[in-house]
């Protein structure tokens, strides 16, 4: 095999496709990076068994051939090249010789018969829509999975398409986070758990322009992301997604409405005073035209006014700062809308159009 590429374009290459590489395989061939270079055509593909990525890479094919390159190794080299033309040919002991300018590398490889292939998709029936859009939807969510596995679907987000809707949802029991996209296209109904791996790789790939589209395929254990270029395939986790329905109540008692802003930065200036591991909740009470929002640890106390307007009784209610915080940071509005039960229930922050709910339980807590 013999191939001619630029720098850069080798190393964007290498950066999407360092993305699905194990940390440990027990398949070693699993920890390379499998380069082939057929039919026009020069692809490199990696798998950790959960999430696999291919993604072609511009450049010249002197000679078609395969070989598997440790990936870590490769990518070390690339990224300290000089900013020449690269040439990468192997011979017949699978010794890869990477020129660039006047440095020259060598590096044992493997045949790659062993590599695991990427699972093949029936390619006539998927959805489409806007990188900008699906980017900002994994980012608006991703932040309330459960970074433990002892409940799989915790860890992973629900898509559900209904007709030209998309819903993306998660949770860690201690919030939710929903996000609905309206499509341009009507489409059969699904619903998937993607895992929050795969989705964080993937809001890294995808571009952040809105007339760059996204292909979602999806098959009984898969979905495929199909973007120009590159094709990122995922395992599903499997079960029943919780009912969230079920945890959207339309009941309220009290309503207040206030500046988005400046709700978050007096929560994150009270958030001064919580430690790591600490569970000192921050405290709203609500009281007509104005919010006091206070809190009070062995490092000290703080509590700051700010205006609302208010429907209904007066309220008072702890949250734990960081989970409003996150909450606030996916809104785009300048002013929010949080609805309170009771001291024990859940707010909603959501608009009137519901493209957005986040979900966030209370705190106990003495005074």
């Amino acid at each position: 095999m013999k191939i001619v590429c630029t720098k850069a374009d080798l190393l964007k290459a290498v950066m999407i496709a360092m993305r699905a590489v194990p940390v440990r395989a027990t398949i070693p061939v699993m920890e390379c990076i499998l380069i082939q270079a057929a039919n026009g055509q020069i692809t490199f593909t990696t798998n950790d068994m959960e999430m696999g990525i291919e993604t072609i890479v511009p450049g010249t094919i002197l000679e078609e051939g395969t070989i598997a390159i440790d990936a870590r190794m490769f990518s070390d080299i690339v990224r300290k090249l000089p900013d020449f033309d690269v040439t990468l040919s192997v011979d017949e002991k699978m010794i890869a010789t990477i020129l660039c300018g006047k440095t020259k590398f060598n590096l044992s490889g493997k045949e790659g018969d062993d590599f695991t292939a990427l699972p093949a998709f029936e390619k006539e029936d998927y959805v489409i829509m806007s990188q900008l859009t699906l980017k900002e939807t994994i980012q608006k969510t991703i932040f309330s999975i459960s970074p433990s596995d002892n409940n799989k679907l915790m860890s992973g987000e629900l898509f559900e398409i209904n007709g030209s809707r998309l819903k993306v949802v998660s949770l860690d029991g201690h919030r939710v986070a929903i996000r609905q996209v309206e499509l341009k296209d009507a489409y059969a109904g699904r619903r998937v758990v993607v895992p929050g791996k795969t989705l964080q790789e993937i809001s890294k790939i995808l571009s952040g322009e809105a007339d760059d589209e996204v292909k979602l395929y999806f098959m009984p254990n898969h979905i495929m992301f199909e973007l120009p270029g590159t094709t990122v395939v995922s395992s599903l986790i499997e079960g029943e997604y919780f009912d969230i329905d079920r945890m959207l109540s339309r009941d309220y008692e009290t309503r207040i409405r206030t500046d988005r802003q400046q709700l978050m930065s007096c929560i994150d200036r009270a958030s001064l005073f919580v430690r790591e591991g600490d569970k000192k909740p921050i405290i709203m009470d609500i009281q007509d035209g104005f919010m006091k929002l206070s809190i009070d640890s062995a490092i000290g106390s703080m509590d700051e006014d700010i205006d609302i307007e208010k429907e209904g009784r007066d309220i008072v209610i702890g949250f734990n700062p960081r989970f409003m915080i996150d909450a606030l940071k996916a809104i785009d509005e300048e002013e929010v809308s949080v609805y309170l039960l009771n001291p024990k229930a859940p707010c909603f922050i959501r608009d009137e159009n519901e493209t957005y709910t986040y979900i966030v339980l209370p705190v106990n807590f003495v005074r």
